[in-house]
């Protein structure tokens, strides 16, 4: 079984009834319940409280509520003690002990159900123990200790090209996922082995400050991948998964084990069309595999394979053809792609990619993978670059 917990507390310093104020039209607390009844892997979802309001919202919204405790509700109170009182309810109450725990800040509303549900996947897939959410951040990073300021990420004498900085993950706080016996043995909702999901910087705001409401009420009302369409323009720089992409993710296996993939011949015209228009293209791929390298090699395509994760791969891809991330775009199917998906400009999956990866995605094609998907990109790609340069002919 698995649990999601809301802690939202009545008190709040910085935004006073921050968790009640209204938001993209309703409560703040609201949006975290409905994402996590949303998500198709969360059993059950609790709201612990001390605000009789709070409660009544939660309960109107469909979750559970647990009353907190006066003693853990106070600014000193840390999540984990909320976490911890909702399991030794439930443990008295139940007799009940969750497989997994998805926490999940009311502060955070920009999160989706299918990020949930990734990272429940995520955490599962990699045996870990505990996950949390972040996203990169790419840059030269500085320390202000006392009266001084020091470099942390570089050497600032011997100043790096900006492609070159070294690139760090920061902790968005929009949820963790992990199992009980932390909170129990620790007291800590991170430990064991850890991983980490991967989550865009659009939506990893949160609610601290009376100013935040303003940004993340507009990023609310044009989310990423919910009719807004992506600057495809701008792109230099196209890498594409290759099963499930080019291919319909099936395959061809014969006697003697040899294995043959099905393709579709407009994604080869797309492919060239993009080459011409001078954009760098690749292909990244977990497996090793002969028919990769050989379709790859038909349609003059730089391909790395064998790869367990491909970031590394496309960050080095990137400093070596000089790009910026947000002169990236990456083409995924799988969750295996989230990581690279939130480092591009550009996140594009394809139509019968996962849940999950589809809300990850700037641009979700109409058609599946293998099925014209890269012709489609193609196309409006340069659609979008013809419509650009008529338009700087007209201002001309």
């Amino acid at each position: 079984m698995i649990l999601a917990i809301i802690p939202a507390r009545g008190g709040s310093k910085g935004v006073p009834r921050k968790n009640l104020r209204a938001i993209g039209g309703k409560p703040l607390v609201a949006h975290s319940i409905e994402q996590a009844l949303q998500a198709s892997l969360v059993n059950r979802v609790i709201v612990s409280t001390d605000d009789a309001s709070i409660a009544a919202v939660a309960r109107d919204y469909g979750a559970e509520v647990i009353d907190r405790p006066a003693e853990i509700s106070g600014d000193g109170a840390s999540s984990e003690s909320a976490l911890l009182h909702v399991l030794q309810t439930l443990r008295q109450r139940e007799g009940l002990e969750p497989e997994l725990v998805v926490f999940l800040q009311a502060t955070s509303p920009l999160r989706r159900a299918a990020d949930i549900d990734a990272a429940i996947e995520m955490l599962e897939s990699e045996a870990a123990d505990s996950l949390f959410s972040a996203f990169p951040l790419q840059g030269f990073v500085w320390r202000r200790q006392a009266t001084e300021v020091r470099s942390l990420t570089y050497a600032y004498r011997q100043r790096p090209r900006r492609q070159d900085a070294p690139e760090d993950w920061v902790e968005n706080g929009a949820l963790y996922v992990f199992k009980p016996w932390l909170l129990h043995q620790l007291g800590n909702r991170l430990g064991g082995k850890i991983v980490l999901f991967p989550m865009p910087a659009s939506r990893s705001f949160q609610i601290d400050e009376p100013g935040d409401f303003e940004l993340v009420e507009s990023l609310l009302a044009a989310p990423c991948g919910a009719g807004r369409t992506p600057s495809l323009d701008q792109v230099r720089m196209v890498v594409f998964d290759f099963d499930g992409v080019m291919t319909d993710d099936h395959v061809l296996v014969d006697q003697d084990g040899v294995e043959a993939v099905r393709c579709h011949r407009g994604d080869g015209l797309g492919i060239e069309r993009l080459r011409q228009a001078g954009i760098r293209l690749a292909v990244l791929s977990k497996e090793t595999n002969p028919v990769v390298a050989a379709r790859c090699e038909k349609l003059r395509l730089h391909c790395l394979q064998g790869l367990e994760r491909k970031l590394p791969a496309l960050e080095e891809l990137a400093r070596q053809w000089s790009m910026e991330p947000g002169q990236v775009a990456y083409v995924g199917n799988d969750i295996n792609d989230l990581e690279c998906m939130a480092w591009a400009g550009v996140a594009i999956a394809v139509a019968d990619a996962p849940a999950a990866v589809r809300a990850a995605a700037d641009l979700v094609t109409s058609r599946r993978g293998g099925h014209g998907a890269v012709r489609e990109i193609s196309d409006r790609m340069l659609a979008q670059r013809a419509a650009r340069a008529a338009a700087a002919i007209d201002r001309g």
